[in-house]
């Protein structure tokens, strides 16, 4: 179907929208109320647009689509996929840091605790938290004035009946009401469980008011040990709000937003405001942001944002007009059920906060640009010299190299290390055991290692590395090149080869070697990239070489593996002496099950060896 076509019988629906280039690759990513009209508009009037939608219009091939049951689904769903496809016109924020969440579960009795993994399972998250300490004392305030439970167990109105639970430590130490055995009602436990929310969100006057009456109420019935108790709670709930900063004297829940740019990158950030009091910052970067307009970058942010919120405030406060802030409007008061108040301060106290939060962006920015411009200037010498040596464009500060290791043709595995910035980086290493060759291949091998590693990478949407290294000389290095340009990435990436003298390296292309200084430091490096994917290999085809070579009888007995067997034959001495033990014997050594299987097995292969001999006796 025509892309004219397709766009003449788009829905009139919320949903959102891919466009694709020739190559069948997403170079953006759009979310709209009404798919048509969105669409049709960057095709219509095209001159009225700006540079970067007009090269994008002009690079646009086909579109695909989804429609939502809302705009607040399609908002969630863009930014998804704009994280996970990272297209090349929309713009890519990045959180410089995994922040922590407060999960609030939706179990019948909820456990509150600390996550950095947002899943939608129908519990509800507070944050991010930019400073781990706030969190952590907001945790140890609920858990110590609402005594919530921590255990994982399956607490049910039917288990409570049943009994199937037994109170534990923590509630003899009094930091939990004990609700696995009924000892709180389940009214009394999510109200609890409420006041908790609201000091989630930053809303701390109910719960004061709350803890004042029930401490006079308790003084005045007499019951002092508890009226005792509600004021050390309400004094934890005031010590908790002294230490959070009053940044305006009314009690609005506000979001306020700001940017600030240096150079070629970006920072944008929002202030979390309830009741007048700062709780929270978040912020992000933006690279190459020479091309993009502040609307632009405000747009992405409050996408970004208002995606992994729950809570959406009365009033949002922005230093200037986003892309498309009719849409923003729309979603936002959908998904909070009441109007949400879109502000441009322009003067006054309310403008005050935006330029507070654009004062924070710049200290964060240049903090960031402080650290990038540190790592640069720190790059080990020999990473330096590397690239001198080999005419690197780029600095290769994370270098890959791929081996081969195999023993007569079997066993026939590969490795991948990981260097960065001259170092092991062993969380990054990589081992293939071959699935598509079954004879000594070695070019077929790289071949595989390579496609897995890179093809993942791709899927994965994962920063590529700045230099390739293929140790096994031409050939190898061949197969290899091959992979990179199916994927697409041949271009993006360097890549050499290593031949058998060291010092000789081979590029994609060049029939002649580039020798490197003898006495240089970037041939140490390449030295220790080589043997240290040579040792990775050896290693790995060793383990599996001797788990194919461990074999005993024992590990034909069903539940023993060659651990147990192992231990068995080094603890008792042989396979004889283990099959004229007693059960009780055997079990000295490993679990009364496993023993009873040895002792059944070599039983029954006795009385099989016993029939044999009689029936042979009798013929």
């Amino acid at each position: 179907m025509e892309l004219s076509d397709k766009i003449a019988n788009l829905p009139q629906k919320p949903g959102i929208y891919q466009y694709k280039d020739a190559s069948g690759k997403i170079i953006y990513v759009g979310k709209a109320i009404k798919l048509r009209n969105r669409v049709r508009s960057y095709f219509n009037k095209l001159k009225q647009h700006d540079a970067k939608t007009r090269a994008l219009v002009a690079k646009i091939d086909d579109l695909e689509f989804i429609v939502t049951d809302s705009e607040a689904e399609a908002l969630i769903l863009e930014d998804t996929l704009i994280k996970k496809h990272k297209p090349r016109y929309n713009v890519n924020l990045k959180d410089d840091k995994s922040y922590p969440y407060v999960k609030v579960t939706s179990e019948p009795y909820p456990r509150i605790f600390q996550t950095r993994t947002v899943v939608r399972d129908g519990s509800k998250y507070y944050g991010p938290f930019t400073k781990v300490g706030d969190m952590h004392r907001v945790l140890d305030l609920i858990h110590k004035i609402f005594r919530l439970r921590t255990c994982k167990l399956n607490i049910t109105a039917s288990t409570i009946q049943e009994k199937k639970h037994k109170i534990c430590l923590e509630f003899h130490i009094k930091k939990c009401d004990g609700p696995c055995e009924g000892l709180i009602s389940f009214e009394e436990y999510n109200k609890n469980v409420d006041y908790a929310k609201s000091i989630l969100s930053g809303k701390t006057r109910d719960l004061e008011l709350f803890l004042r009456d029930r401490m006079e109420q308790l003084s005045e019935e007499m019951k002092f040990e508890e009226a005792a108790e509600a004021r050390d709670q309400l004094g934890a709930v005031r010590q908790f709000v002294s230490r959070q900063k009053v940044v305006t004297a009314d009690l609005v829940d506000r979001d306020v937003f700001g940017i600030y740019r240096e150079e070629n990158t970006a920072c944008s950030l929002v202030f979390t405001v309830r009741e007048g009091k700062l709780i929270g910052r978040k912020h992000f970067i933006i690279k190459k942001a020479d091309d993009l307009s502040d609307a632009e970058i405000l747009q992405r942010t409050l996408d970004s944002w208002y995606s992994e919120q729950e809570f959406v405030p009365k009033e949002i406060f922005l230093p200037t007009e986003p892309e498309d802030l009719e849409t923003l409007a729309a979603i936002l008061t959908e998904k909070r059920k009441a109007t949400v108040h879109i502000k441009i301060p322009i003067i006054g106290d309310k403008r005050h906060l935006i330029d507070l939060a654009e004062n924070n962006a710049q200290y964060i920015l240049k903090d960031y640009l402080l650290a990038i411009n540190k790592r640069e200037q720190t790059v080990p010498h020999a990473v330096q010299s590397l690239q001198r040596d080999l005419r690197l464009k780029k600095l290769p500060r994370i270098i890959e190299c791929f081996d081969n290791s195999h023993l007569h043709g079997t066993e026939l595995v590969s490795s991948m290390v990981c260097f960065e910035d001259g170092k092991p980086k062993k969380s990054d290493y990589r081992k293939f055991k071959n699935q598509t060759v079954n004879k000594n291949d070695d070019f077929a091998a790289m071949r595989e290692a390579v496609q897995r590693r890179y093809s993942r990478l791709i899927n994965e949407n994962q920063r590529l590395p700045d230099l390739i290294v293929i140790d096994g000389g031409k050939g190898q290095l061949s197969s290899a090149v091959g992979v990179l340009k199916e994927l697409g990435i041949f271009e993006k990436v360097t890549i050499i080869g290593l031949a058998k003298r060291l010092e000789e390296v081979f590029f994609p292309g060049n029939s002649e070697a580039v020798l490197l200084p003898r006495t240089s430091s970037s041939l140490r490096l390449i030295q220790q990239l080589r043997d240290e994917a040579h040792r990775f290999a050896i290693t790995y085809h060793r383990q599996l070489r001797s788990k194919r070579t461990f074999k005993t009888e024992l590990t034909d007995i069903p539940g023993i593996g060659a651990k147990t067997a192992q231990k068995l034959l080094i603890d008792m001495g042989s396979v004889e002496a283990i099959r004229n033990s007693s059960i009780a014997q055997i079990k000295v050594h490993i679990g009364e099950k496993q023993a009873k299987s040895i002792h059944k097995y070599f039983a029954d292969k006795d009385n099989n060896s016993l029939d044999d001999t009689a029936a042979e006796s009798e013929s």
